[in-house]
């Protein structure tokens, strides 16, 4: 058996960056520090008169962006998800949603996957908080080549974008005929006794939870949700009503993400079993990323038990 090609997400931030600088010169790249591990290194090295170094200093990098954005500009703004998201919210509100910029932040280094680097750079609370901000598009591919594809996507749209990348390499699921579209969850399997509907690296999770499933004789569906905001309703719906069971899996909180959109939704239009796998109310710890997933459980395995209770939770 071939070996299964894997690739960060964040290397898709940084080919697209690159492939659109050559194609067009209305935006610039800041980063604050990082960016060797964002990947928006590869930006610098190729347009180095349009790529800033704004230092350790992330919220005066969004003050940045959002005062260039206020002159017709597109700008790209990039660091870890803790401190594009955490640190820099207040300025991310106020500088760039409240006035509804068209400022691209391209945050990497999410989740429990950061493995090493430990708790305090584990951000799982990024997305709760971008949902809150009026406005906010909020994107999360699965691979790197949704992740190139949401990049180009993101730069026509009109207001900010949070855009969320991990630094894990991941399973290549897509190929490059894959068509992205904003705001459109994706069905990658077909199926009736239950829908897994995830997202970021979790995706590669759920297929694998798909085949687990179907081995046992559940018919699982799985969509792959890459935009969080707006949250794709019709597909939810949906898939509620023809399932009449839920799970969600994302890599972050269970509260307030993924999970807490659906919910949301849901409770509203479509009360049906919705059972959320994530991280639980709990900071994370350093060590590799491989054994954090394993024990956070984040895995297919998780995925498939969470379906089967869902499903029984039917009856």
């Amino acid at each position: 058996m071939s070996e299964i090609k894997k690739v960060a997400t964040r290397v898709g931030f940084g080919n697209a960056l690159v492939e659109l600088g050559a194609k067009r010169d209305d935006f610039i790249v800041l980063d604050a520090d990082l960016a060797a591990a964002t990947q928006t290194g590869m930006f610098k090295k190729a347009f180095p008169d349009r790529f800033y170094d704004c230092g350790i200093a992330e919220a005066n990098m969004m003050g940045i962006a959002a005062g260039i954005a206020a002159t017709g500009k597109k700008v790209v703004c990039s660091s870890f998800a803790m401190f594009a998201a955490g640190r820099a919210f207040e300025q991310v509100r106020n500088s760039i949603g409240y006035p509804h910029l068209n400022v691209i932040i391209g945050a990497t280094h999410a989740g429990i996957s950061v493995g090493e680097d430990g708790a305090t750079h584990q951000c799982c609370e990024d997305i709760a908080l971008m949902r809150t901000i009026p406005g906010m598009t909020i994107i999360n591919p699965a691979d790197v080549t949704e992740a190139q594809k949401a990049v180009k996507a993101a730069f026509e749209l009109d207001g900010p974008v949070y855009m969320r990348f991990g630094r894990l390499a991941v399973p290549v699921i897509f190929d490059d005929s894959y068509r992205f579209e904003v705001g459109k969850g994706v069905e990658l399997r077909a199926g009736g006794d239950v829908t897994i509907i995830a997202t970021g690296l979790l995706v590669n999770e759920a297929l694998q939870a798909y085949e687990l499933l179907k081995n046992e004789g559940i018919s699982a569906r799985v969509i792959n949700m890459h935009t969080i905001k707006p949250l794709d309703r019709d597909i939810v719906i949906k898939a509620a009503e023809e399932t009449g069971a839920i799970v969600t899996a994302e890599e972050h909180s269970v509260i307030g993400g993924l999970g807490g959109a659906v919910s949301e939704l849901l409770s509203e239009e479509c009360p049906v079993p919705v059972l959320k796998l994530g991280v639980y109310d709990t900071f994370g710890h350093s060590g590799p990323a491989a054994e954090l997933l394993d024990e956070f459980g984040l895995r297919a395995v998780n995925i498939a038990d969470k379906a089967k209770r869902a499903v029984a939770m039917k009856k």
